[in-house]
């Protein structure tokens, strides 16, 4: 990561109001997330959206882990992953459906709801775990129009937080905005000065208002310190230090046997029985790992126990 990176997380929040809000601006990390694929534009629209989405749900994790945000499709696309850490390490994958077509200007819908059956996920991965803790996973229905409503919803009805996201990405940046109420007992963390319920709820209304106003071209074309004077010139808020997102894949050869393990035993057999032995490209940075018919028999010798978060990855002899 370069020091002139313009890969950028600013949080901000409102002076005497339960009012917080964060913009991110990730161009060399999304850049690097797209080097080892040729997406169609209205799937890197949104998987760009969902980048930075994950990134500005991750700079308010209270746990060291990750978030893992993914969209289960019905349509052309299959898959969308995106990881981010509480360090604010991101990677990201599309998985598309073998016979695909995707046509220009695609919605949200027609990529993975086409049928009605996509599925939105987020699972918070605590890096250090208690005995027996597993992953909390969220799984609900795809519920709007747009990546941002989607996770609104989902944040409204598991959360129980107002939050507002405005969201975008073409080829070359992602970007997005984050509104967020906070409860009133929260005011400690964000070292909130609080005020009455009502003035809490006048400034999240008139921040969402000014927020409003902004347009994705605008969104997309402007630095973070130009909005934030641009939207909020009249609103007293405090500025934290800024916060920079990397691309960093977690990938090991540990994970990718836990992988193969959740295959189960004959399928592997069978792929090796054909191959010989097993070429396996990571989805997210195509780092490639090779297993043998020693080291599988050695995988599932082996009583530890199977867990990861990683898509399958491609087979190739």
């Amino acid at each position: 990561m370069t020091q002139d990176t313009k890969d950028t997380l600013q949080k901000f929040i409102f002076d005497n109001a339960a009012v917080r809000g964060e913009f991110v601006e990730i161009s060399d990390t999304w850049r690097e997330i797209q080097a080892r694929h040729n997406y169609p534009a209205p799937v890197k629209t949104v998987l760009g959206e969902m980048v930075a989405a994950a990134a500005l749900l991750s700079a308010n994790l209270k746990f060291n882990g990750a978030i893992v945000m993914q969209i289960h499709g019905d349509g052309p696309v299959r898959l969308l992953v995106v990881e981010c850490d509480s360090d604010l390490r991101l990677r990201a994958t599309a998985k598309l459906a073998p016979d695909a077509v995707v046509p220009d200007g695609a919605s949200l819908t027609e990529l993975l709801n086409a049928h009605g059956k996509g599925r939105f996920v987020i699972t918070l991965d605590p890096l250090e775990k208690m005995p027996g803790q597993q992953p909390y996973q969220g799984i609900v229905p795809l519920d709007g129009e747009d990546v941002a409503t989607v996770i609104q919803n989902y944040m409204l009805r598991s959360e129980q937080l107002d939050t507002r996201l405005w969201l975008g990405a073409n080829d070359t940046v992602s970007r997005g905005l984050l509104m967020q109420k906070l409860p009133r007992h929260s005011g400690k963390d964000d070292q909130v000065v609080q005020a009455s319920e009502e003035d809490d709820l006048e400034t999240w209304n008139r921040a969402v208002t000014l927020a409003s106003t902004l347009k994705q071209e605008e969104l997309l074309a402007t630095d973070i310190q130009t909005l934030m004077n641009r939207l909020f010139w009249e609103e007293t808020i405090r500025v934290f230090d800024p916060a920079h997102p990397l691309f960093h894949c977690s990938c090991t050869r540990e994970k990718v046997g836990n992988m193969l393990k959740m295959l189960g035993q004959p399928e592997v057999d069978d792929a090796l029985a054909e191959l010989g032995h097993l070429g396996i490209n990571c989805d997210f940075c195509g780092k490639h790992y090779e297993f043998d018919k020693v080291d599988c028999a050695q995988l599932f010798a082996s009583a530890a126990p199977v867990e990861t978060l990683m898509p399958a990855s491609e087979v190739k002899h």
